[in-house]
């Protein structure tokens, strides 16, 4: 089993900024990928960005110039550095990891085998 701990939510008005920060530990695997999602009320769960083991990054083109995902592999963590917020990147943000596997599935939430419980992140207008 693998823990994930995430922090870093928070209110924050138009063009602010947050860093979420994921720590993992438990059954982890210095070659996991790691990742963050996100969920707003009434909608599915939305990949946001990963980064691999070896440091490869995907991103969702529609945060793309604005969030910036980084890993710190020797303390098993994740970063999620979000600029420029707006009220529709409210939501609750989730953390993930992966045992390396194909990576067209990197941004389908089933394929993803541990999660943390969320850190909430609103964007007031």
């Amino acid at each position: 089993q693998v823990q994930l701990v995430e922090s870093g939510g928070g209110l924050v008005q138009t063009g602010g900024s947050l860093r979420l920060s994921c720590a993992a530990s438990g059954s982890t695997s210095s070659g996991d990928t790691m990742g963050w999602f996100r969920q707003a009320p009434g909608k599915e769960r939305e990949f946001v960005a990963a980064i691999t083991s070896r440091g490869f990054i995907y991103d969702s083109d529609s945060m793309k110039g604005r969030f910036t995902i980084a890993r710190d592999k020797a303390k098993n963590t994740v970063y999620l550095q979000m600029d420029a917020l707006k009220p529709e990147d409210t939501a609750v943000y989730y953390c993930a990891t992966r045992r390396p596997r194909n990576a067209n599935s990197i941004s389908d939430s089933i394929q993803w085998d541990y999660w943390g419980q969320g850190t909430q992140v609103t964007v007031s207008s």
